[in-house]
């Protein structure tokens, strides 16, 4: 048996579920990272809102960023033993719709409508590389961010047994839309190690890229992951009853 952790972007799963994917690749089990918005753009036009992102990055060209990004997710998957598959769908910042307009101006809203077949899409993609007994992990969609709510319901399409993995560290700044993410489902909290809990830190402190935007600093972010850790000694899932 494979386990699938469906990850919008190229950190997603690492933040989420680092420290219990190291527990299973420790254990033999096969694990794999599949990142979805992490595709090369056509031309290195950007927004005015991608350019602001890129400068939080502190990389300027859109190939760059895709480039120094995947490189990151292989280094930090590798860190909890698993493999990274990358698809070619563009991050939310990237995307525009059929008359050249750029879509999104902020990443925590509804998909605009000319997203409307990219589910369907991702789906399709996702269902081409499955093996029968594969278990697939999904992301709740905590803050709502464009691109994990675009796979959520692209993986609900397939109408697979899902486990859910909750989006950190949305989780840290979004608290109050837990319950009515998880609403009539059932918690499990999977085992992590202090070895875990160490591995997990080091593959999210391997996306240097991101460091800044997401904890200010490596420093910063080891202890909210040891906090969260300590809380539950382990890594959250949901499941449909």
């Amino acid at each position: 048996m494979r386990y699938i952790y469906l990850s919008p972007h190229l950190d997603d799963a690492v933040l989420s579920a680092g420290g219990y994917i190291y527990e299973q690749t420790r254990a033999g089990m096969e694990v794999e990272i599949w990142t979805f918005m992490c595709g090369f753009t056509p031309t290195e036009e950007l927004s005015d809102f991608a350019k602001a992102i890129h400068e939080q990055w502190g990389i300027v060209s859109a190939s760059d960023v895709v480039t120094a990004r995947r490189a990151e997710d292989v280094n930090a998957a590798g860190i909890v033993g698993a493999k990274a598959v990358h698809f070619d769908y563009l991050d939310c910042i990237y995307r525009r719709g059929r008359n050249g307009e750029w879509l999104y101006s902020g990443i925590s809203m509804d998909p605009h409508p000319e997203d409307d077949g990219l589910p369907a899409q991702i789906a399709e993609s996702i269902s081409a590389r499955l093996q029968p007994d594969d278990q697939l992990v999904c992301q709740l969609a905590l803050g709502s961010h464009v691109d994990h709510l675009i796979v959520r319901r692209a993986v609900e399409l397939l109408q697979k047994p899902l486990i859910y993995d909750v989006d950190i560290p949305y989780l840290f700044n979004y608290p109050d839309e837990l319950l009515p993410k998880t609403a009539g489902m059932e918690e499990t909290v999977q085992p992590v190690s202090e070895a875990g809990l160490k591995s997990w830190q080091d593959a999210i402190a391997a996306y240097t890229s991101q460091m800044g935007m997401l904890f200010q600093t490596p420093e910063a972010m080891r202890p909210k992951i040891q906090d969260y850790w300590a809380n539950h000694k382990g890594v959250r899932f949901w499941s449909l009853d």
